[in-house]
Order: structure tokens, then C-alpha cells, then sequence
């Protein structure tokens, strides 16, 4: 298996999807030792493990990092887990729901309704800055900027501090990659830190001074005695932050990246935007997905394809194989934005489906859009680098001209 899974190599995560193929043909289960990892490659597979309670994001509600076999984090790393253990991805229930009923109502699809003209006036600003720079970096300029404005405006973050916020993320969205080296893990440890820190001040503010944000509400939730502690707030801001804009970012970037490099389908699309919109973002999302694994605990023995995979092992759910899977997708390989029948896995399924999944589709329409609108002639100014990073695919930048 380490011969075709090698995140290691960059070539590997320049194009995962030939080594996908061969893994879904040769089995479904595959067992990979250098990542200690239950590699799961087929759509089927990994969208029943997402909805199947005996795997779990986290086994610390049920066993002891012994009792599971497994060595406990090391103590110098004890900041970031204290801050991404108790956030609502890594939680299961009865926490987990309890904190997902408390802020779902900030991310119903009513609600979300409510910001788009607000995400439709930050789009266009960003739009016209690049259009009158006549281009640039797209990924500096739109794709990050905009989900990045929008949950901080949602969790009432001054607009003074936003630009704490990327590199606070991305360092901490480091430690999300299989078997991250030392210096990535100290960068994480450091970030979660200062964003605790900033977090716990501004927690403090809005307790004198409420306002009409995310946090104010939390604060009044646990004001309320509905059991949010300190530090679930915080873990929470922070990943409503992380997953409020990574996988929209890297879906902007990269999307733009594939239509650029595939000028048939970028032509039918600018001359139906309106229609041909809706689909080619899902597209865009299953053809090069933006959180290529999803890792889950097995809590109880699981079998899949005939082996069986015993309790304290963890699954890797491979998302971007899933969403090249020929038995459900006719011609995966092939990018087909008016594809109508388009069930990809890349926001998750079951409890830890993504909450914020209408915000992000609402964010993809209205940058895309845009672009399409007022740059009908971008192009690619120079070929793009990806970033080292598998689980979380993007770019470093990606520079456009008009």
C-alpha cells in the first residue's frame, strides 16, 4: 500500500487519483502501516462508515488512551488538543449535539438567506479590486478573503483583527496532516496559544458589551445554564473559523485552477452562468476535493469487504477517491459541470455533516459568479503550485491576468 499512498511524495499529492483508482480495483479495505491507518476507497464504504456509530472522530468518551491502545498526545502538544478536542467535530454525543443545537441556528439555510446580500456586496468589492488590478493572486484576493470576512462579521470579530486569523488557522490546520513533523506541530501548539488567548479577551469584552454576533449568543446560551463551558466557546469560535473557510478557500482556488485548465467546460460555463452555476460548483467539489481524508476511531469491530478491522484501529475515509468512484459517478475522471446526478461526499455525512454547508455553497455562487460576470477574459498568468499538504488540498497562490 505505501507504494501507492505516499503522502510523502509530491507527486502523490499533485495527482492522488490514479493511486485511488488502483486501491478502489484492488480491494475495499487496505491496510497502511506507514500512517497505521485502515485506508477506506470506495464511495459505498465511506459514505455508511460516516453514518455508522461504531466509529467515532474521537474514543475518549467511551475508553482511556490505554484502554484503546493507543499512546497518549505528548504533553507539549496538550494546547492544541485541549482546543481542537473539545471543538464540535471532534466530539461525540451527548456533547456533540449539544453544542451543534446551539449554534445550528446561526447556520440555517433561512439564515443564511440572510447574509447573501451581504456576501454578494463582499464579493463584488473583492472582484473589483482584482479586475482593476488588472489580476493577480485570485487566491489572496477573493478566495480567502471573502469566507474569511463573513464568519468573522458572523462571530462579531473586529475587522482590525481579521488578519490574525489565516495564519492562526493554517497553522493549526497543519496538524491535520498524517504524521505532521515536529516544526509543523510546534507552530500549531504556538497558534492555538494566541488564538485561545485572543479568544478569552474578546469572550471577556463581549460579556460587558454584547453584541449582535455569534459569540454574544453563545455567551447568552451558557448565560442561560445551557451547559457551554469557557472552553467549548472558544474551541467552537475556532472551528467555525478553520472549517468556516478552508475547504471554501481551497474550492475557489482550485476550482478556478480546473476551469482554467479545462477551457471547454470554462466556455459552456461562462456562457450560461446562470443556469449552469448550481451544478458546477458540486462539481467543482467532487472533482478535486478540498479534504481529501477523514480520519474515524473504530469503537467497535467493524468488517468491511470480508476483513475485519477490530476495535482501536482508525479508518481513513479517502473523500477524494469516494468522489471519483466509477460506480456511482459515469466517467468520474472526466470534469462534467452540468452533471445532474452528483451525491459526492465532500461535506461529510452523518452527525458531523458539514453545519456550515448552505454559507459555503452561498459563498462558491456569489465569488464565482462574480467572476464570471465582470472577468470573462481571466486566464492563467503563471502554473500554479500546490501546497506539500494531502489531507487538505490547496494552493499556494494562484495568479491571474485579464
Amino acid at each position: 500500500m505505501a507504494a501507492l499512498f505516499d503522502p510523502s511524495s509530491s507527486a502523490f499529492v499533485a495527482d492522488p487519483y490514479p493511486a485511488f483508482a488502483q486501491l478502489r480495483a484492488q480491494g475495499r479495505a487496505h491496510y497502511n502501516a506507514p500512517t497505521r491507518q485502515w485506508l477506506i476507497p470506495r464511495h459505498a464504504d465511506v459514505s455508511a462508515l460516516l453514518r455508522d456509530r461504531r466509529l467515532g472522530r474521537s474514543y475518549l468518551h467511551r475508553f482511556t488512551h490505554e484502554e484503546f491502545g493507543r499512546t497518549p498526545p505528548l504533553a507539549e502538544h496538550e494546547p492544541f488538543h485541549t482546543l481542537n478536542d473539545n471543538g464540535m467535530l471532534d466530539l461525540e454525543p451527548p456533547d456533540h449535539p449539544r453544542i451543534r443545537r446551539l449554534v445550528s441556528k446561526a447556520f440555517t439555510p433561512r439564515t443564511v438567506e440572510q447574509l447573501a446580500p451581504t456576501v454578494s456586496r463582499l464579493a463584488a468589492e473583492l472582484v473589483d479590486e482584482l479586475c482593476a488590478a488588472g489580476g493577480g493572486d485570485l487566491l489572496a484576493m477573493v478566495a480567502e478573503p471573502l469566507p474569511v470576512a463573513v464568519i468573522a462579521e458572523m462571530l462579531g470579530i473586529p475587522p482590525a483583527d481579521r488578519p490574525l486569523l489565516r495564519p492562526w488557522s493554517a497553522d493549526i490546520c497543519g496538524m491535520y496532516e498524517l504524521n505532521p513533523p515536529a516544526a509543523v506541530a510546534e507552530r500549531a501548539v504556538r497558534a492555538s496559544v494566541e488564538f485561545t488567548a485572543y479568544l478569552r479577551e474578546l469572550i471577556a469584552e463581549r460579556r460587558k458589551g454584547p453584541g449582535d454576533d455569534l459569540i454574544s449568543a453563545l455567551i447568552a446560551a451558557h448565560d442561560r445554564g445551557e451547559r457551554l463551558s469557557e472552553q467549548e466557546l472558544i474551541s467552537t469560535c475556532v472551528l467555525l473559523l478553520n472549517a468556516g473557510h478552508e475547504a471554501t478557500v481551497n474550492t475557489t482556488a482550485g476550482g478556478w485552477w480546473t476551469l482554467l485548465s479545462n477551457p471547454g467546460q470554462l466556455a459552456a460555463l461562462r456562457a450560461d452562468p446562470e443556469g449552469l452555476l448550481p451544478t458546477a460548483v458540486e462539481e467543482l467539489m467532487r472533482y478535486d476535493t478540498p479534504l481529501q481524508l477523514f480520519e474515524r476511531w473504530v469503537l467497535d469491530d467493524i468488517e468491511v469487504g470480508g476483513i475485519e478491522i477490530p476495535r482501536g484501529s482508525e479508518v481513513a475515509l479517502l473523500f477524494g477517491s469516494a468522489n471519483r468512484d466509477p460506480a456511482v459517478f459515469d466517467r468520474p475522471d472526466r470534469l462534467d459541470l452540468g452533471r445532474k446526478d452528483n451525491p459526492h461526499v465532500t461535506l461529510g455525512a452523518g452527525i458531523h455533516y458539514c453545519l456550515g454547508a448552505p454559507l459555503a455553497r452561498l459563498e462558491l455562487h456569489a465569488s464565482f459568479g462574480e467572476l464570471l460576470r465582470r472577468a470573462p477574459d481571466l486566464r492563467l498568468a503563471a502554473e500554479p503550485e500546490r501546497t506539500a499538504n494531502f489531507v487538505i488540498r490547496g494552493l499556494k497562490e494562484l495568479r491571474v491576468e485579464l
